[in-house]
């Protein structure tokens, strides 16, 4: 909802705050003095187009600021954190300036955003019907989203079940159209992995295989060093032919301390040691001579493992870093080429599927076709019988349910080829969306006996603004917007139809905000809030403002309103009668 929007140097308004709150807001004012720069305003934070022109003489730049208070908007909250802005107990400001020059800015929730982003954010939260204005409901989309909301559960259900099997539908038509259009890769695909599965079956590696053999290829590639390496450790620790060796100095070292160990503990305790020392070389000296023994040179076996590992090295240059990447590789290409080779029979399996859905989508979609054009009957008559009570008797709404007849295709098996529904001569093709079958349109018959046409053909610019009001107030229940605006509903009428017009601008603030520009005292007795524009001039600069009229305020303005007179005690009795006549219609 709105809470308050500001304006400055645009137009004739050179600074202006209009504060709004729940229900039924008018804005009233002398022909100039400025009411529709507030609906200029207001497009302008829609992300509506700026004009240079509007710029206040004088003044570098005009500025509009709105605060919309988001606590029970979270797509607004989402929207604003997404572009950058932030949300400040609850409630987002959101700003446009257009300069002098033409440059535009647009900010929301502090963020400098592209005008489409705030357009975006906001458009969603207010519409906009006036004589030049009334582009929501003229949306063939939204004709056809407010006939549904209308519709309540029934269709909702309906329009649930139908898109679950369209999305099926299309999932099934997708992967039939991966398997068959791309055959030929297919196949390539599944040589390739033939052949590389062959070359890993024909080696039949083993997981770990490559490091074990690297490992045993070095040792037998260093035999004979190695061999040496150790007879020399061996002959190092206990000499065969009694040269000095490690085992010949720790028994020295052990006899010289066993020799004085009686005078010392702890000389004895370092012989004790040293006598471990050489238990442990005897150990170690016998484990180096068996490791010099089993060294054996073996050509032949080195040979083997060379070549084994050079096959093994083939398999890692194609499919894997190691042996268990390509066993990894192998496992999941196995998998794939039993899902290749399978592509017959998955086609048999995929066309059946389609045949079985897109028959099941033609009875969903003429199901909900039905429930909609049942939902139609009624909000045309209730739509209507509004029009007759705003001065428009003889006009009549009608929205058009129809399907999107189409030829017959040369082959169901055409990509999005229509449905076909009825059977022989009754036999329809027609095409359909993610939203059913139908194309929904809301058409005006302004006058007996005149053929029903689209909207803004049917009507004029007042006639439309009137029905858009009808239509608005029968679908207030189901309607997702929370701001209505309409400027100058009442344009061309009069009398009881005012008050009418008035009485449903009531009915629909009950359950949305609502602002109105009027010049008609009828409508205006329905406000909750009524905010009067004065416009003044020093004989130089003509400057307008707004202030909001308390009771007293309020009959001056309708008097004015009523004889063009603010002191007359007739005038003054008259307006006091509207209102009791407004707040007794409206308990």
């Amino acid at each position: 909802m709105l809470e308050e929007i500001r304006i400055s140097g645009l137009g004739i308004i050179e600074s202006s705050t209009l504060e709004l709150g729940p229900g039924l807001t008018v804005v009233t004012g002398e022909t100039g003095a400025g009411k529709t720069m507030i609906v200029t305003a207001l497009g302008l934070l829609l992300g509506g187009r700026g004009d240079a022109g509007s710029v206040r003489k004088g003044k570098k730049a005009a500025r509009v600021e709105g605060v919309i208070d988001a606590r029970s908007l979270p797509g607004v909250v989402d929207a604003t954190e997404e572009a950058g802005g932030e949300v400040e107990e609850g409630r987002v400001l959101v700003a446009r300036t257009v300069a002098a020059e033409g440059r535009a800015r647009a900010y929301v929730g502090g963020a400098t955003v592209p005008v489409a982003t705030l357009g975006s954010v906001t458009s969603p939260l207010v519409a906009v019907h006036g004589q030049s204005d009334q582009h929501r409901l003229l949306q063939p989309r939204a004709q056809r989203d407010s006939l549904d909301r209308f519709g309540g559960e029934t269709v909702a259900e309906l329009i649930a079940a139908y898109a679950d099997i369209h999305a099926e539908l299309r999932r099934v038509e997708s992967e039939l159209d991966e398997v068959t259009t791309h055959a030929r890769e297919r196949a390539q695909e599944a040589d390739l992995l033939r052949f590389g599965l062959g070359e890993v079956e024909a080696v039949s590696p083993e997981s770990g295989e490559d490091v074990t053999l690297a490992q045993e290829e070095e040792k037998l590639g260093y035999a004979d060093t190695l061999r040496t390496a150790a007879e020399q450790a061996r002959e190092a620790l206990s000499s065969e032919v009694d040269a000095p060796d490690a085992m010949g100095a720790i028994s020295a070292a052990r006899q010289a301390l066993d020799g004085v160990r009686d005078h010392d503990p702890d000389a004895a305790s370092l012989a004790d040691r040293l006598a471990e020392v050489a238990y442990l070389l005897s150990d170690l000296s016998a484990d180096v001579a068996s490791y010099a023994t089993a060294i054996e040179t073996d050509p032949a076996r080195l040979a083997a493992v060379s070549e084994r590992r050079a096959a093994l090295t083939a398999l890692t240059r194609k499919y894997g870093e190691t042996i268990d990447e390509v066993l990894a590789w192998a496992e999941t290409g196995a998998k794939r080429l039993l899902e290749l080779d399978s592509d017959d029979d998955r086609i048999a399996e995929l066309r059946s599927e389609r045949t079985r859905l897109r028959s099941a989508l033609a009875e969903a979609g003429l199901a909900l076709s039905e429930a909609r054009t049942k939902a139609a009957g009624v909000l045309s008559e209730a739509v209507s019988d509004e029009l007759t009570g705003l001065a428009m008797p003889h006009a009549r709404l009608v929205v058009d349910v129809r399907q999107k007849e189409t030829e017959a295709p040369a082959s169901e098996e055409e990509p999005h080829a229509p449905l076909k529904v009825g059977s022989g001569k009754a036999t329809r093709w027609l095409r359909y969306g993610s939203n059913g079958l139908d194309e929904v349109e809301l058409l005006l018959a302004a006058n007996t006996g005149s053929e029903p046409r689209p909207l803004h053909k049917g009507a004029s610019g007042g006639e439309l603004s009137r029905v858009m009001l009808a239509i608005e107030v029968v679908l207030a229940a189901t309607s997702p917007v929370p701001t209505f605006v309409f400027d100058e509903v009442d344009a061309g009428v009069g009398g009881t139809a005012a008050v009418e017009i008035g009485r449903r601008l009531a009915q629909l603030a009950r359950t949305a905000q609502v602002l109105v520009v009027t010049h008609l005292p009828q409508v205006a007795a329905f406000a909750d809030h009524h905010v009067a524009v004065e416009k003044t001039s020093d004989g130089v600069v003509t400057s307008s403002g707004l202030s909001v009229l308390d009771d007293e305020s309020r009959e001056r303005e309708l008097s004015r309103m009523l004889a063009g007179l603010t002191a007359s005690d007739t005038a003054i009795a008259h307006a006091r009668e509207l209102l009791e006549v407004a707040r007794s219609a409206k308990a």
